[in-house]
C-alpha cells in the first residue's frame, strides 16, 4: 500500500511540472530551441543636454543584464532579438522649493526611447518610451560619483522595465 501511495504522489507531481510547461526563475518568456542569440545596438544620445558616456553605460548595461538573466548569446549583428534606440532626455528640474525660493529637493530625470525587434515571433515588436528619475536634496552638487551613483539607479530601473517588457510575460 505504502509503494502505491508513493507511486501516485510521484506521478502527480511529474504530471504537475510537466502540465505548467517551462518556466524561468527570471520572468523571461523566451522560446530557447528557436531563439539563441540578441543583440543590443549602441543608443545614441540624443538628449538636448550631452552627460559624456551615459550611452555608452546605458548600452552596456542593457546588454549585461540580458546576459545575466537569459541562457542567450551576445552577437553583434543578425540577432534572434534586437534592442536599438536613443537616449532622449537627461536634465535636472527643482521638484520643492524653500521658503528662500530655492531648491529643497530636485530630480534628475532621464528617458530613453526603445525599439524591439522579435526575428522568431514579429507580434512582440514594439516601439516604446520609458523613463525613470532620482531624487536628491537640493543642497548637492550632483556630480562625479554622486552622479554616476545615480545614473546607475535609473539605468537598473531602466533595464529592468525593458527586459519586462519585452521577454517576460507578466
Amino acid at each position: 500500500m505504502k509503494y502505491i501511495l508513493n507511486f501516485f504522489i510521484a506521478t502527480t507531481f511529474v504530471s504537475l511540472l510537466q502540465g505548467c510547461g517551462p518556466y524561468s526563475f527570471t520572468g523571461a518568456d523566451i522560446n530557447y530551441s528557436t531563439t539563441k542569440t540578441v543583440q543590443v545596438n549602441y543608443f545614441q544620445n540624443n538628449a538636448p543636454i550631452v552627460e559624456p558616456g551615459i550611452a555608452r553605460d546605458f548600452t552596456q548595461k542593457l546588454q549585461d543584464l540580458l546576459l545575466n538573466q537569459t541562457s542567450l548569446d551576445l552577437v553583434n549583428s543578425s540577432g534572434d532579438l534586437v534592442y536599438e534606440g536613443e537616449i532622449t532626455q537627461f536634465y535636472i528640474a527643482p521638484i520643492t522649493a524653500t521658503s528662500n525660493s530655492t531648491a529643497a529637493q530636485n530630480r534628475l530625470t532621464i528617458a530613453i526611447n526603445v525599439r524591439f525587434y522579435n526575428t522568431k515571433d514579429p507580434l512582440k515588436d514594439f516601439e516604446q518610451p520609458f523613463s525613470f528619475y532620482y531624487d536628491y536634496p537640493g543642497t548637492t552638487q550632483l556630480t562625479g560619483s554622486k552622479l554616476d551613483a545615480a545614473v546607475d539607479i535609473i539605468f537598473e530601473r531602466l533595464t529592468q522595465d525593458v527586459f519586462n517588457k519585452s521577454l517576460a510575460n507578466w
